[in-house]
């Protein structure tokens, strides 16, 4: 074969690559013919029609089987090579064609319609989905792919999440409607300093929102342990334990015998969207752009005077 009868790069049937590939692994017409469901002959048809295209001759069989020529030995990496970024190419293709698809995750209490509907309006071929997570899901809903997005309350392990804060929201002391604290403008720390508050199993969760320790190191009440803030609220109902909760969880607003009083000194928590580190998506990115434009809180809008802090964990 003369180097001058190939034909130039540009001319490779990547199919043709792939089955020198299999060849070349297999060491043996028959087995690759078997994976890769062709006759051995059209297969060996194949290879000569490749090996013209290189110019070289690449496999060499005998009764041992069948070898890499030098040529062959030369040529394999770069074959795999070649289709490894044939592959890749194609996968990007294919994230970056319409209709494209984004889910995002929430966790309980927090409204993100207005920046979904604002996604759909401005990308209408895209299918956007939403789930409602427990706080307890967000990481394990992230890195698995479950979701691309969560909006979320911290506190929770940021670590390889990129955190945007769309909004501060206030705190605020869940008690019984015949509470003595019921009809209270505001209280402060000193006023439930006595005043057991229910256990949470996650010690960052627990210790946010019972404030444990307290600021002169002296523990929180115990109170029961439950697994939600949400468990909380018969307990509370009862008489027998009060719980600080965010605002925007309003349940005041659907247990009428619970009433939420605002809380003095107490820093306000933060609403995030949480996306994984690293994430480019070209729909993620704009649902950031609606949660930061949109997303306010309700009654609590964000003030102007900042822009939000965005950063990688």
């Amino acid at each position: 074969m003369h180097p001058t009868d190939a034909l130039p790069p540009a001319e490779f049937d990547l199919r043709l690559v792939r089955y020198f590939t299999v060849v070349a692994e297999q060491r043996h017409f028959g087995r690759a013919a078997a994976l890769l469901h062709v006759t051995q002959p059209s297969l060996s048809r194949q290879i000569r029609t490749l090996e013209q295209r290189v110019g070289a001759r690449l496999l060499d069989r005998d009764r041992q089987g069948t070898r890499l020529t030098p040529a062959g030995a030369a040529f394999l990496p770069h074959a795999r090579q070649l289709l490894a970024v044939a592959a890749t190419a194609a996968a990007e293709a294919r994230a970056a064609a319409a209709p494209s698809r984004v889910t995002v995750g929430h966790t309980r209490g927090l409204i993100i319609t207005p920046a979904v509907q604002r996604l759909r309006h401005h990308r209408p071929e895209a299918e956007v989905h939403t789930v409602h997570l427990e706080l307890s899901e967000v990481r394990a809903a992230l890195f698995g792919h479950r979701v691309d997005a969560v909006v979320a309350r911290l506190p929770f392990a940021t670590d390889g999440l990129r955190i945007t804060v769309l909004y501060e929201e206030p705190r605020v002391l869940l008690v019984a409607g015949d509470h003595r604290l019921a009809g209270r403008e505001s209280v402060a720390l000193d006023d439930i300093a006595a005043e057991p508050m229910p256990r949470l199993p996650h010690a960052e969760w627990d210790s946010y929102w019972r404030l444990d320790p307290r600021p002169d190191g002296t523990p929180a009440p115990d109170g029961p342990l439950i697994g939600h803030l949400e468990d909380s609220f018969e307990l509370i109902a009862s008489g027998q334990a009060v719980a600080i909760v965010p605002a925007g969880l309003r349940a005041d607003s659907t247990r009428p015998d619970l009433t939420s009083i605002p809380l003095h000194g107490f820093a306000p928590c933060q609403v995030v969207l949480a996306t994984r580190a690293g994430e480019t998506a070209p729909l993620v990115a704009a649902f950031r752009e609606a949660a930061q434009a949109l997303l306010k809180g309700a009654g609590h809008p964000r003030s102007d005077r900042a822009a939000p802090a965005d950063r990688p964990h």
